[in-house]
């Protein structure tokens, strides 16, 4: 019931959205589209799959770089 409330609440908000309201809606989404699907293949590669084959070599490396002191 709550959900469906909520769904209801957005689906008339966006309904009677004016037309920059829905280009800037766009634009937000491509931007979101770009910065979480683009950038993630690009920049932020697997890194612990890459170096290690195990999960316990990966929780090992882990464990070590949170615990090291920094001088």
């Amino acid at each position: 019931m709550l959900l469906k409330r909520i769904y209801n609440f957005y689906y008339s908000g966006f309904k009677n959205l004016s037309v920059q309201g829905k280009k800037l809606w766009l634009i937000i989404i491509i931007k979101l589209i770009i910065m979480f699907a683009v950038l993630k293949i690009f920049f932020f590669q697997d890194f612990l799959s890459s170096k290690f084959d195990n999960d316990k070599d990966k929780s090992e490396y882990i464990y070590r770089e949170l615990t090291k002191i920094k001088k």
